[in-house]
């Protein structure tokens, strides 16, 4: 079992920052990738951002590209998603999320979520 515990959420006036942290604990992974997802009030879930552990390559939502920066830090086990240039339509509880490669496109292990508010 991997768990996975967010924080970092908050309010922001547009146009700010946020960084989201997600920490790791318990199964290792040699083929692991973290995952940011997303739920807006009455949307759908949808990706953000996605980073391989092993070779740190990143993956991105075209609505984020250019705003949102994904990484990770091996030796706390920790990934992190910095926001920047945060629009309303950025508002959304953000999910970390981890698999292992060979499961994707399923992620199988979730943290609880934390809130992000982009007030105009």
């Amino acid at each position: 079992q991997v768990q996975l515990v967010e924080s970092g959420g908050g309010l922001v006036q547009a146009g700010g920052s946020l960084r989201l942290s997600c920490a790791a604990s318990g199964r290792a992974f040699s083929r692991y990738r973290m995952g940011w997802f997303r739920r807006a009030p009455g949307k759908e879930r949808e990706f953000v951002a996605a980073i391989t552990w092993s070779s740190g390559r990143t993956y991105y939502a075209d609505s984020v590209k250019g705003r949102f920066t994904i990484s990770r830090d091996n030796a706390k086990n920790t990934g992190y998603l910095q926001m920047n240039s945060l629009k309303p339509e950025d508002t959304a509880v953000y999910y970390c999320a981890g698999t292992d490669v060979g499961r994707l496109p399923t992620y199988d292990y979730w943290g609880q979520g934390t809130q992000v508010t982009v007030s105009s």
